[in-house]
């Protein structure tokens, strides 16, 4: 019998990818999402991509805990696979209690109940915002710890609680803080489908080339970058999604917990994000220039060293399959999941 996991957040953008990796790996998957931010088609598109695989689904908020108690109650899990959560950072600013209460509230309430069934691994979902403004590059997980808003205070409170709670029990994690997720399932039927405008670099260049938005704003141009414009490290979603099913292998095989970055540790800046969409899509990209927002840093990226010697695990897929990717998603659903 294969090993039941339980993903939380498993329709959402990276967990909807992750279900599919942890399926082609072999694991039973019983997801719980409360379709905050995920689509219920989602569920109806996993099946059909990996028809032998077996997925449950349970619409399920993490801080219902009598709800949370009949998913576990309904199979025998062996680890936690945790993305749940809120996740713009704007929002966490004007909504900072609503992050608490929903991304910590639900973390504790999910501890509680893997504690009371004995369920001693999970992956946390974590991210590189927990760093802040960077002090020296590439990132290291020694970087000092200064997250700058309410969302990436989240991920590092949820991370104090995991090791709190591993130094006081049998129970072992992996807090993966990843940087820049983009990309997209290469059937086009996976993607990654933001509600509103939105907040991240690549939907909103989709967006444009698909002819929803007029232009692409780039909120400086005169950072200290070969071409002015701010530098991230972009990680296509399935390198991240094999980072999960390799962190839970490390779980199994090491029986230690592991905080890690999974990054490609190399930037791209926002105008050579736009160019290598152009050339995906063959549509033009167009620019309106802005100034700086406020807490935009000039780069990020990750040190990947510790993911390669701990788990075995580097990214594969380049700035070019993250815009292929994509625009196979946008062309073949324009108007995302609905």
């Amino acid at each position: 019998m294969p090993s039941t996991i339980l993903v939380t957040g498993g329709l959402g953008y990276i967990g909807s990818h992750s279900c599919l990796a942890f399926a082609e790996a072999g694991y039973a998957i019983v997801i719980v999402d409360n379709l905050v931010n995920s689509k219920r088609a989602v569920f109806d598109r996993l099946r059909a991509l990996a028809p032998r695989a077996a997925f449950t689904f349970h619409e399920c908020d993490l801080r219902d805990g009598a709800a949370l108690e009949r998913v576990f109650a309904s199979a025998s899990v062996s680890a936690v696979v945790h993305f749940a959560g809120l996740k713009a950072v704007g929002e966490s600013v004007d909504k900072p209690l609503a992050y608490y209460d929903n991304n910590v509230g639900g973390t504790l309430r999910l501890l509680e109940a893997m504690a009371r069934h004995s369920v001693r691994k999970i992956v946390f979902s974590s991210s590189a915002t927990v760093y802040g403004e960077p002090e020296k590059l590439p990132i290291p997980e020694s970087h000092r710890l200064a997250p700058t808003n309410p969302y990436g205070r989240t991920k590092l409170v949820i991370e104090y609680l995991l090791a709190d709670h591993g130094a006081s029990a049998q129970f072992h994690y992996a807090a993966l803080r990843y940087f820049n997720p983009t990309g997209a399932h290469p059937s086009g039927q996976l993607g990654e489908d933001p509600q509103g405008i939105p907040n991240n670099l690549f939907p909103y260049i989709s967006q444009v080339a698909i002819g929803r938005r007029p232009a692409l704003r780039v909120w400086g141009t005169d950072y200290p970058t070969p071409d002015g414009t701010g530098v991230r490290d972009y990680i296509h979603v399935l390198d991240l999604a094999s980072g999960h099913v390799a962190a839970l292998a490390y779980l199994e095989r090491r029986k230690r917990s592991l905080t890690v970055n999974l990054g490609t540790g190399r930037g791209y800046s926002v105008l050579e994000a736009a160019r290598a969409f152009e050339r995906a899509s063959g549509r033009p990209i167009p620019i309106e220039r802005a100034g700086r927002r406020a807490g935009d840093v000039a780069a990020c990226f990750a040190d990947p060293a510790l993911a390669a010697t701990a788990l075995g695990w580097k990214a594969r897929l380049d700035l070019d399959a993250m815009c292929r990717d994509i625009w196979r998603w946008q062309s073949a659903n324009p108007e995302g999941y609905a």
